[in-house]
């Protein structure tokens, strides 16, 4: 009968001690809290078992912001967030070493801080248009004009003709003077011709 209750009252303790929670691992105690601003992760993992092996891993935009890494029973940390001028998607994955059900695969959007331009559009090409041609055809009334004094300064200036005319014109009325003065030197040296020989005459 000794034996028996021994056995009684180990089964008790035993029983007691899993109620506590010495030998068991609290299916609910595993709280993965994280949240997301524009520029910053924050990361808050509490009551994981430390007796397995718990990784961790984060990623913005499809790259990788944390690289994988292992926890005991929690895990804290605070992410910048790369410069982005639209909403930035971020991951982050949780595998608890004690079961895939404790497992976290979540996913939140970061906004764009204020003072940061958004992404630009893409901006329509236009082609510049050409510039307009002056045109090569004076009007009508300047044509006119042009015409008219043309004329009128062709009209004003003396052909070679006329210029020629006048010369030969010049030169004929001076012709009668220039003989008569060449016929009276050659009667003065016809005279003076006279004299000298009568002189020379008388002296001999």
């Amino acid at each position: 009968m000794g034996w028996k209750r021994s056995g009684v009252i180990t089964a008790a303790g035993a029983v007691a001690l899993l109620g506590s929670g010495v030998f068991a691992v609290p299916a609910s105690a595993h709280t993965p809290t994280w949240s997301v601003t524009c520029d910053k992760v924050t990361i808050d993992l509490t009551l994981y078992n430390a007796r397995v092996t718990n990784t961790v891993t984060a990623k913005a935009g499809g790259k990788e912001l944390l690289p994988t890494r292992t926890f005991p029973d929690s895990f804290h940390t605070v992410l910048d967030l790369p410069a982005h001028s639209g909403e930035e998607s971020v991951e982050l994955v949780v595998k608890a070493g004690d079961g895939d059900r404790y497992s976290v695969d979540q996913t939140k959007i970061a906004p764009v801080c204020a003072g940061v331009p958004a992404s630009p559009s893409a901006t329509a090409s236009v082609s510049p248009s050409a510039p307009a041609k002056p045109s090569a055809v004076p009007s009508t009334g300047v044509t006119a004009t042009l015409t008219a004094s043309s004329s009128a300064a062709a009209a004003a200036t003396p052909s070679p003709s006329s210029s020629s005319n006048l010369a030969e014109t010049g030169a004929s009325s001076a012709t009668p003077v220039i003989a008569a003065v060449a016929a009276a030197v050659l009667a003065a040296g016809a005279g003076l011709l006279v004299i000298g020989r009568r002189r020379r005459a008388g002296a001999r």
